[in-house]
């Protein structure tokens, strides 16, 4: 089940087991506040954008009977995703492809999707942008092999009309993101802003929004932080991790 330098760690919140490599992905908090953030379909189809590893439906899945599938252009995270969905019995409802989100639609209908939720590379790739030397780090960081753009209007293209958004992205880039959407028929509704402590800038970005939706009715949830003084997870992360 393990390839070398493969380990498995177990989010004890949602009782998923999943396979991680410090060589080449491991989730991070980002993943498991992604999976928390939506509005969650009961049944229908889901997607997972740029999966990585897999974590997001992994961590998706115990919350809803809605199929789920997963697109992952590096071949290396994709096996890895795999293996983790056999390693907790979730093969009747989550499938992987290795495929660029370019060549999504040979496996998905457009107009067929019920939420969509994406981890991309947060970076843009800029001619001086310093990138991880890891291969598998840099195009999961930096916009290599796409970008913000793409996956949002390869979002609109595959879901139903007032079908779910949902993204985990940086702040400094909000207000990109809030035209982004909007330019491809997404109506932002929701954002919640994610703290280290309290007193610091927010680091992380939640945003939720409906395509076709209405243009009115957006809304920013109270802020989420992450840390106490002594560095530890307060209470509403410490649940979405270990389980209250």
């Amino acid at each position: 089940m393990l390839q070398p330098n493969e380990r498995i760690d177990q989010l004890y919140a949602d009782d998923i087991q999943i396979i991680q490599s410090r060589d080449v992905f491991s989730f991070s908090l980002d993943a498991v506040l992604l999976a928390n953030f939506p509005t969650i379909p009961k049944r229908g189809l889901i997607v997972d954008l740029c999966a990585g590893n897999g974590a997001v439906g992994l961590f998706l899945s115990r919350k809803t009977s809605a199929k789920i599938i997963q697109i992952e252009l590096q071949a290396r995270l994709a096996d890895m995703a795999k293996r983790s969905i056999i390693l907790n019995q979730l093969e009747e409802q989550i499938t992987v492809y290795p495929i660029d989100l370019k060549n999504m639609f040979e496996k998905i209908k457009p107009d067929s999707v019920d939420l969509l939720v994406c981890n991309p590379p947060y970076f843009k790739n800029l001619p001086k942008a310093v990138k991880n030397p890891n291969p598998y780090l840099a195009i999961a960081r930096h916009e290599v092999t796409t970008d913000l753009e793409e996956v949002v209007a390869t979002a609109s293209k595959a879901l139903k009309m007032n079908g779910r958004f949902a993204m985990v992205h940086r702040p400094d880039r909000f207000l990109e993101i809030l035209d982004c959407m909007r330019q491809h028929r997404i109506a932002p509704k929701r954002v919640r802003f994610v703290y280290p402590k309290a007193g610091k800038e927010a680091n992380i970005l939640l945003i939720e929004g409906i395509k076709d939706g209405k243009a009115d009715g957006f809304k920013i949830d109270p802020p989420l932080i992450t840390y106490d003084e002594q560095g530890h997870y307060l209470a509403e992360v410490s649940g979405m991790l270990y389980g209250s």
